[in-house]
């Protein structure tokens, strides 16, 4: 008896609001007003973050981007090609909080959307669109500025592999934990190799340690950690008016940590990265594998956003500014969500228990409710307090309403 994802677009309505209409209004006028600005949508992520950071020494800033399909939406005016023809909407950057204590997610404090009009920011002028790496100097400066008590791991995937910009954020000051390509070419040992190389050398050295248990691809996998010293002293390669052109640089040197998953039951190599970092050598290597092993959450933020619970790629808002205004308040939900997660009190996982029941799906034996499962039942739960408010708690109201049931489908009664 739930609706459908179609209807997702929709705003669900509360229990006291008689017309529907009229929230579907107030929220349009809502998002079109030009007095809320995302740079104010945006302050309390923000400060719900500095919170959870109390005493915490180090914090995860996990950078990535995400296409919006809005193929079939021809209201929207300022939707863009991102890939190929067919392949329209906007492009979504997000900077998002990770607890490095339990690796639970935090609150997302920073966002760009590409538009044709240009490049939106939650807490900046929107400027010309660029390309992905370019975007990230201006997050870490943007996030610097928050003034957080925790150091910043800023964590970015593989398409951030670029010796220029790895020199760029060296040469800020920003610490960083990027996935590198097995064939990047390093100065290694007074040789210049690849990575597939220093990890066969390695190999044979027996300088893999097991680490820990893992799950990939939701297989389980033992975690071998192994750690060595590269330097970054070839040119560096970038594309100026459509020309590659060779930019030369200082040498960097870089702590090359390789993690390893591997089969328990067949031996079999199920995923290697090549992580290259400038944190200080009093974080581990294992501790730097487990920090990049976390930065699968703004995937889960992802999904979440869209088939997992928000529907993003439905929604209604005829503008790239509405979509990122709409983006804010929706990650406020998600914030909530994951702080409720986080607790690890009696109380809080019997509420979750409460909530999983509300949102009607079904949660496997042993397997931790999902966060859209618990957004589902956190809207279920406020609209039966809502509308108990608004009967002002009388239960006589509850009785009436039961006994009308009974009378006019009385098969259901016995389930009530």
């Amino acid at each position: 008896m739930q609706l459908a994802k179609a209807t997702a677009p929709g705003l669900a309505v509360p229990a006291s609001v008689e017309k529907s209409f009229a929230v579907t209004q107030a929220t349009w006028r809502f998002f079109a007003n030009d007095r809320v600005t995302t740079s104010d949508l945006v302050q309390p992520l923000r400060h719900f973050a500095k919170q959870q950071l109390a005493g915490v020494d180090y914090v995860l800033a996990v950078v990535d981007w995400s296409k919006i399909s809005y193929q079939k939406h021809t209201a929207k005016k300022d939707v863009v090609q991102i890939s190929n023809k067919k392949d329209i909407g906007y492009e979504l950057t997000t900077q998002l909080l990770v607890d490095t204590r339990k690796g639970r997610p935090i609150a997302p404090v920073q966002m760009f959307l590409k538009t044709a009009h240009g490049l939106l920011k939650a807490t900046r002028e929107t400027t010309e669109n660029v390309h992905h790496l370019e975007q990230v100097l201006p997050l870490m400066r943007d996030i610097g500025e928050m003034e957080l008590s925790a150091t910043i791991i800023h964590v970015i995937d593989r398409e951030a592999d670029s010796v220029f910009h790895l020199r760029q954020w060296n040469a800020a000051g920003f610490l960083y934990l990027v996935r590198g390509d097995d064939d990047r070419i390093v100065r290694w040992r007074d040789e210049h190799v690849n990575g597939l190389k220093i990890k066969a050398q390695l190999e044979a050295e027996g300088a893999f340690h097991r680490s820990r248990e893992v799950t990939i691809k939701s297989k389980r996998g033992i975690q071998y950690i192994a750690e060595t010293e590269i330097v970054l002293d070839r040119s560096a390669k970038r594309k100026v008016d459509g020309r590659s052109v060779f930019v030369p640089g200082d040498p960097l040197t870089l702590r090359l940590v390789m993690a390893k998953v591997v089969d328990p039951v067949t031996g079999n190599e199920l995923s290697t990265w090549y992580l290259l970092t400038n944190v200080p050598a009093d974080v581990s290597a294992s501790v730097v594998a487990l920090w990049y092993y976390w930065r699968w959450n703004i995937e889960s933020y992802f999904k979440l956003m869209k088939s997992g619970g928000q529907e993003l790629e439905h929604w209604q808002q005829e503008s790239g500014l509405a979509i990122l205004k709409r983006l804010l308040v929706s990650s406020m939900a998600c914030a909530v969500v994951w702080g409720l997660q986080g607790n690890a009190s009696a109380e809080s996982q019997a509420f979750q228990a409460v909530l999983v029941r509300l949102s009607g799906r079904r949660l496997r034996r042993g397997r931790s409710p999902t966060p859209g499962m618990l957004l589902v039942g956190l809207f279920v739960f406020l609209r039966i307090f809502d509308f108990l408010d608004h009967i002002n708690f009388d239960l006589s109201q509850i009785a009436h309403l039961k006994t009308t049931l009974g009378k006019l489908m009385p098969a259901l009664l016995k389930d009530v």
